[in-house]
């Protein structure tokens, strides 16, 4: 009996030998079931507990992505791309790589007595001509040579564009197109801020630059040589969507093609070419124009309105590297001039602001229409005495 316990206790195959190692896996295997469905627990209570911050995240993510696509404007479709315009002008290429698109007229080039180049206004083109009579051309021997600012026509835009790289762009034109010994520069309306970088940033060139004009030259409310009072009254005289519009580009830029592209309220009235803008001579002027074929369709948009247009109110009203009422006089020794021209009914650019830099500046020689408002050189030949008085010093009559 002894030997038969003996040997069934040493049997392999007793349940005790088999099965003891069985069960040692199976507990382990349970452990880790457990450890496993702990994670999961706590892994689903992690989750619980970030959807409510997900809830408050997510609408913020969203939001900035909506915003960004609201508050960036669509890329401008370059002239000569395959999304874009076609070039018809001739083009410079530019040290940075851009192209600057011009126009050439009046004399020859190499013929001429006097070169002008002249400064588009806001909204428009080189393709708009000036209404320089050609009798006065050919009097004077008057070359002049035009050409779409950054962005506008057939130029390209430029994202960096501000009153220097303004006045840089016509200092190279002239230098490509050899203009040589002696230019003047023409700007009118927002184009007179291009004039004002002329005469800041290049006086090195003053043996080149003959002379100046601005005509109804863009103000900006905030160069600090104003008086407060003064800028505040001045800028209270405009209609509240200009108000807007100006604070919008000087103090949130980054809003301004929300502001000018969104339904609900009125923007810009210049870019819409709003009646209150103008004056009653404005309007008789524009009703002469319409009188007028149509000849030239303008282009100024065709690569986008946000590096034309909306560029252009960000250049012009944002915050200057200088002022111009601290400019020197570039012509020291009365070998060239420099002459601002004001409508007096002006509602775009305020008389009283421009008298006031006139003052500041005693070597600008001011000429101010009495019955004029903003687009006073478009008739009545305001344009010849303008330039007559430029090339020769001819002061011209009052309206």
């Amino acid at each position: 009996m002894m030997r038969r316990h003996y040997q069934w206790s040493g049997v392999k195959s007793s349940p005790y030998c088999s099965f003891a190692p069985a069960r040692k896996q199976t507990f382990t295997a349970d452990r880790q079931t457990d450890t496993s469905r702990l994670k999961l627990k706590l892994k689903a209570l992690d989750l619980g507990g970030m959807v409510p911050r997900l809830l408050l995240v997510l609408p913020v993510l969203l939001l900035a992505l909506a915003s960004q696509a609201i508050l960036r404007a669509p890329p401008p479709k370059l002239c000569g791309s395959a999304s874009g315009p076609p070039v018809t002008s001739p083009r410079i290429k530019l040290r940075d790589g851009r192209y600057l698109a011009y126009r050439e007229d009046g004399v020859q080039r190499d013929k001429a007595r006097h070169k002008i180049i002249t400064v588009h206004a806001f909204d428009s083109t080189k393709d708009i001509p000036s209404p320089v009579s050609k009798e006065l051309v050919e009097e004077l021997g008057i070359y002049l040579l035009a050409f779409d600012r950054a962005g506008y026509g057939e130029s390209d835009p430029n994202p960096g564009r501000n009153v220097k790289s303004e006045a840089l762009d016509i200092e190279e034109l002239a230098d490509q197109l050899e203009l040589g010994q002696k230019f003047h520069v023409l700007g009118v309306s927002m184009g007179g801020y291009s004039v004002w970088g002329c005469l800041q940033y290049i006086p090195h060139r003053q043996k080149q630059l003959a002379g100046a004009a601005l005509v109804v030259p863009v103000i900006n409310y905030w160069w600090p040589s104003f008086p407060a009072e003064l800028s505040r009254r001045a800028f209270k005289k405009m209609i509240v969507p200009e108000q807007r519009t100006l604070w919008i580009a000087h103090n949130a830029p980054y809003l301004l093609y929300l502001w000018m592209t969104q339904k609900w309220l009125p923007s810009s009235a210049a870019a819409m070419h709003h009646p209150e803008i103008f004056s009653k001579h404005d309007m008789e002027v524009i009703q002469k124009l319409m009188a007028m074929p149509r000849i030239i369709e303008n282009k100024s948009r065709q690569q986008g309105v946000y590096e034309s247009i909306h560029r252009d109110l960000l250049v012009a009203f944002g915050n200057w590297e200088f002022d111009p009422m601290n400019i020197t006089n570039p012509f020291p020794t009365n070998e060239g001039a420099v002459h601002i021209w004001q409508g007096y009914e002006d509602r775009l650019v305020l008389v009283e602001l421009q008298r006031y830099i006139s003052k500041k500046l005693q070597w600008v020689q001011y000429h101010e229409v009495p019955e004029g408002g903003h687009m006073f050189m478009l008739v009545d030949g305001w344009t010849d005495k303008i330039i007559k008085t430029l090339l020769v010093g001819e002061e011209a009559s009052p309206m």
